[in-house]
């Protein structure tokens, strides 16, 4: 391989920048700077193959062949390759300095432990071959550590947290996009070669529908709910009946967008005279509830199987696979969390009100370890991501930080009537309940048979019966509670 093909000028040694959860080209800091050198940048994805890394689910892995062959095209357009390789980062990453004769290698922060160890490693070992690495902020609006309490401590409650970054959160310049890229001459795999469609099933054939992965779509999405959604953002959030939400997370969870880059906007507007401040407020303050998130990962690196409050290590969770069978499957009898889990197989996501519902159903109704859900949710959410999918679990099920009390049971009758309260949601998702007037949609069983035969349901056959009522399933969570309370305090 000839070195001009890599070369933009002289003798000065390009900068490989290495991408991975920050797959875009605009607001990139590690690009930003190595597009500062003289020499070029040639950008690098790595499919990471090692033991110690969790493995993307299916939903996550159809989302990242999208992305990829978006950023292939995004960068094709400036004159560069998007050189992917697939395995261990630790061996491929000095082999491409060689092969490129690379003398710098700059790529966006990681905050799980195994990531950043991964990380350090490559970072020392550069260092010691003469070869300058550097890493930046790509993914965040601010580092895990930087908002610390009076005490000097990190957060640990929400609220506090997001007062503090409401009040000192001054998002940065963008960064600029840049000029050229390089990279034609070196050799990387083909993404269609790693064959990144789930299969038997592939379950993600409507996930195009709904989804436009890479950086033209997150924008397009960012631009359209600052249109339409954002001003009634604060009394729609909560209904899944409404396109209510930016359906950003897959794209943040991926950097084809940076908060900053929405944080900007969003003030942006509020600069300019936007009226619904609270609704631009309370969008902003769930961009900051995923800080959050990474703020309790980098301190405590076991959150994605281990109990934050370990009190919960004697929960008695049960082991029942039918049961978690029925609610991934989205038959529990009850709709509105059934409509949840069959959206979430058919779309790759589930509103944020729904997946409190279903999470609460599975850990309390049904008394399964949040784990068990977890991994559900990891392999199925195009956003699954390790921070917000590992708190948001630990939440609902009582034991994470800041936690909603165990003793919270959420009740999928009333939240079903309060939030989907014209049934369009559950009759979306649930078809066969479609013809059910709204008084009984959400609690079939408690329809006489005329109104179920009017609708043509026979329940247990065309719907099924509710796994567990719900006063039973709530006392038994309670006297779970209750007993776990008395060991602890016996103790």
């Amino acid at each position: 391989m000839a070195r001009e093909t890599i070369l933009a000028n002289g003798n000065t040694k390009p900068t490989l920048v290495w991408l991975r959860n920050d797959l875009r080209l605009d607001d990139h800091p590690a690009i930003a700077a190595a597009d500062k050198r003289s020499g070029g940048v040639i950008c690098v994805y790595i499919l990471e193959e090692t033991q110690s890394l969790r493995k993307r689910g299916g939903a996550s892995l159809w989302w990242l062949d999208k992305s990829l062959k978006a950023l292939r095209s995004d960068t094709s357009e400036l004159g560069g390759k998007l050189v992917c390789r697939r395995g261990d980062a630790e061996t491929i990453i000095p082999a491409l300095v060689k092969e490129t004769d690379a003398g710098a290698v700059y790529w966006g922060r990681r905050y799980g432990k195994a990531e950043r160890e991964i990380d350090s490693r490559i970072k020392s070992n550069l260092k010691e071959s003469d070869v300058e690495a550097e890493s930046f902020n790509t993914s965040l609006l601010t580092e895990p550590w930087e908002i610390k309490t009076q005490s000097g401590g990190y957060y640990k409650v929400f609220t506090p947290y997001w007062r503090a970054v409401r009040s000192v959160y001054e998002a940065p310049a963008p960064c600029a996009r840049p000029t050229a890229l390089h990279g034609q001459g070196v050799e990387g795999e083909r993404i269609e070669d790693w064959g990144l469609h789930p299969s038997k099933p592939d379950w993600s054939t409507g996930f195009d529908k709904m989804w436009t992965p890479g950086e033209v779509g997150a924008k397009e999405r960012l631009e359209s709910f600052l249109d339409e959604g954002l001003r009634d953002y604060e009394n729609m959030r909560n209904r899944p009946d409404r396109d209510g939400t930016s359906g950003l997370s897959p794209h943040l969870h991926n950097g084809e967008i940076s908060p900053a880059q929405i944080w900007r906007a969003v003030k942006s507007k509020l600069d300019h005279g936007f009226k619904q401040d609270a609704s631009a407020w309370s969008f902003l303050s769930e961009i900051a509830w995923r800080e959050f998130s990474y703020v309790l990962l980098y301190y405590n690196p076991e959150m994605g199987w281990e109990n934050y409050d370990r009190k919960f290590d004697a929960m008695p969770w049960k082991k029942d696979t039918s049961a978690l069978e029925a609610w991934q499957k989205g038959q529990t009898g009850y709709p509105i969390v059934d409509a949840g889990m069959r959206q979430l197989w058919e779309t790759g996501w589930m509103h944020n009100r729904v997946r409190m519902i279903v999470a609460s159903f599975l850990t309390k109704h049904l008394m399964v370890h949040w784990r068990d859900g977890e991994d559900w949710f990891w392999d199925t959410l195009v956003d699954a991501d390790p921070a917000s999918n590992a708190a948001g679990w630990q939440w609902t099920a009582g034991s994470g930080a800041d936690a909603s009390p165990y003793f919270r049971v959420f009740n999928p009758i009333t939240q079903g009537e309060k939030f989907d309260e014209s049934g369009a949601y559950v009759r979306r998702w649930c078809p066969e309940l479609a013809d059910l007037p709204d008084k009984v949609l959400h609690s079939p069983w408690t329809a006489s048979r005329e109104v179920l035969e009017k609708a043509n349901i026979k329940l247990g056959k065309t719907y099924p019966h509710p796994m567990i009522d719900h006063s039973e399933g709530r006392a038994r969570a309670l006297e779970a509670w209750e007993k776990l309370k008395s060991k602890q305090d016996a103790a």
